[in-house]
């Protein structure tokens, strides 16, 4: 009951929150003093250059500072897009030094929250060009204006960060922080007990009582903002069949698996989007029943009487929305043999995995999904109404179009009718099957002052402090870089948010909109201009001061297939297809 009551709440919280944050968004945030905003604004992305590395040269003291020249970025019109995905945004400019106006073809009342999120910091213009925009690279000497600055990367091992000495808001209260990692929930929950790391993400469901029971550990459980899914490709035979992906639907007993792997406040999942994402979730809409008679009937029609042989891959990264992978793959293993089906598991490492699964390549995969901000957008447009997300192989034209009609509308109401069908149309297609929203927890020492969870895996290191000034943090998975513009794995960002500022951020542990590296910001009353006043003074890492032509090279080196920055670590930008639509000069 502890933990139902707890999950209700937070439910309540983080729908609240979504309200706020979505019918608030035009309206222009009070400004927060420079030395309050961290406190309320948990997301930072990745950036660091060791403190060894000198600050870039300056002008002479007797030198007339040199004259801004405003950088812009602009598409001729809005039709540089595709029926399938159309074009977003159509212009970013420099109004003056510390002004930055972004121009959309359409509404987009989300989208306060998609520069919150920690694959949109901003790093400055001169390393971008210096680098270019390549995110390995760019991994060895981050350079943001967090809290946190990089002090050392041993792959396999840790990562150290220590307190940015020139940061431009509240100081960090841990002098050094340093990211460990383990892919078993049992060897984290250990060290923690042990006393050689401080806090742990995603203990075992079977820990949490004892863990409640221990007074030296305090557990800080997560709402379910998430979703754990069997995703199929249907790029590849025999998944393009519907009736095959119709039949796997109906094969997997999702009750069964919740009651067995995971943690009080879990539920079912009848559709992609969690119950409080409104509007988004589609009142009395259900998934297919669990009927393996049917299934074996349907692929019996599709040619498939006795089955057929595939594989089942996974990462053995324990998630909110998956704990124990690999006992739940072999559940659904078994399953899946009951109809005929005949998965042969490969685990595969973190990084790898989803770089194989955005690139369309495993034909039956287990995956999930946390929300980075509480809107349909974020959940619906980054699966399944993005070209540079292949991981369901071909996207569904129909689908699309209702779903990126959703994204531009201001009215709840109208909205929801194009998500309601969506949703119809999900279920329909069948690209995944949709299994649990995961209730999960972090755990901290009793000691940790500031302890925290985030319902978007964000937690901010800063605000937290363990006496003796350094504090130790042990997650799933090691970071696959630490620039994150090209980046969609949890692990990956929440090291990123330690070192890098968005324009806007999120509460502490919460799912509001505040400032970051901008302090106000503002809309025209169609939601198609937004404007963003930056700080004054901010340094980046190596020196260089923040201003608004940082902003439009960041955007640009993501947006502008042409930029000499659009690099990455991948080159798909994943995020930005997903919150922007199509990319500018692709062909």
């Amino acid at each position: 009951m502890k933990h139902k009551t707890w999950f209700t709440l937070m439910s309540i919280l983080v729908l609240a929150s979504f309200v706020l944050t979505a019918c608030g968004a035009p309206a222009t945030p009070t400004a927060a003093p420079p030395a309050a905003a961290p406190t309320t604004a948990p997301q930072a992305q990745p950036t660091a250059v060791p403190p060894t590395t000198p600050p870039q040269p300056t002008e002479p003291p007797t030198a007339a500072p040199a004259a801004f020249t405003p950088l812009s970025v602009s598409a001729p019109d809005c039709n540089y897009g595709s029926a399938d995905i159309p074009a977003q945004i159509k212009s970013i400019e420099a109004v003056d030094q510390y002004t930055v106006k972004f121009t959309l073809c359409s509404s987009d009342p989300a989208f306060p929250s998609k520069v919150a999120f920690a694959a949109f910091s901003i790093t400055s213009k001169a390393y971008l060009d210096a680098n270019g925009g390549d995110s390995v690279t760019m991994s060895e000497q981050p350079n943001g204006t967090g809290p946190y600055m990089l002090k050392e990367w041993v792959r396999g091992d840790h990562i150290t960060f220590e307190a940015n000495p020139n940061y431009w808001g509240t100081p960090p209260k841990d002098q050094t922080v340093i990211f460990r990692w383990s892919d078993q929930a049992a060897q984290r929950l250990l060290e923690l007990q042990s006393g050689t790391v401080d806090g742990i993400d995603n203990p075992s469901t079977e820990d949490f009582a004892a863990i409640e029971a221990d007074p030296n550990l305090t557990l800080y459980p997560r709402a379910a903002n998430n979703i754990f899914y069997l995703g199929m490709t249907n790029t590849i035979k025999p998944f393009d069949d519907v009736k095959v992906r119709q039949a796997v639907a109906m094969a997997i007993n999702k009750q069964r698996i919740v009651d067995s792997f995971y943690p009080g406040g879990s539920t079912v999942a009848d559709q992609f989007l969690p119950p409080f994402i409104l509007p988004g979730y589609t009142e009395g809409l259900k998934w297919y029943d669990y009927d393996p008679t049917a299934a074996k009937a349907l692929l019996a029609e599709a040619g498939f009487p006795n089955g057929f042989s595939t594989t089942i891959s996974y990462r053995m990264v324990d998630r909110g929305y998956l704990p124990s992978p690999d006992k739940v793959t072999q559940e659904i293993q078994a399953e899946l043999a009951v109809i005929g089906i005949k998965a042969k598991i490969v685990e595969e490492e973190s990084a790898a995995f989803i770089t194989n699964t955005s690139d369309g390549k495993e034909p039956l995969y287990l995956l999930g999904w946390t929300g980075d901000y509480p809107d349909s957008t974020n959940y619906l447009d980054m699966h399944f109404a993005n070209s540079n997300n292949k991981q369901f192989g071909t996207l569904f034209p129909d689908l699309v179009n209702e779903i990126k009609t959703a994204s531009t509308l201001s009215d709840a109401a109208a909205r929801q009718q194009h998500y309601d069908k969506a949703n119809e149309l999900i279920k329909q297609y069948v690209p995944m099957v949709p299994v649990a929203h995961g209730g999960s927890a972090d755990v901290f020492k009793s000691t940790v002052e500031g302890a925290h969870s985030s319902p978007l895996g964000d937690e901010y290191f800063a605000v937290m402090n363990q006496p003796g000034g350094q504090l130790v943090w042990m997650q799933s998975g090691e970071p696959a870089a630490l620039w994150c513009s090209d980046e969609t794995d949890g692990e990956t960002l929440r090291a990123c948010i330690q070192m890098y500022d968005a324009l806007l951020s999120f509460s502490i542990g919460g799912t509001e909109v505040q400032p970051g590296l901008a302090e106000t910001w503002s809309s025209n009353t169609d939601l198609t201009e937004w404007t963003f006043n930056l700080r004054k003074n901010v340094k980046f890492f190596n020196g260089d001061i923040l201003n608004a032509n940082d902003v439009v090279a960041t955007f640009a080196s993501q947006w502008d297939a042409k930029s000499p920055n659009h690099k990455g670590r991948t080159g798909t930008f994943e995020y930005f297809g997903a919150f922007f639509g199509a990319m500018l000069n692709t062909q």
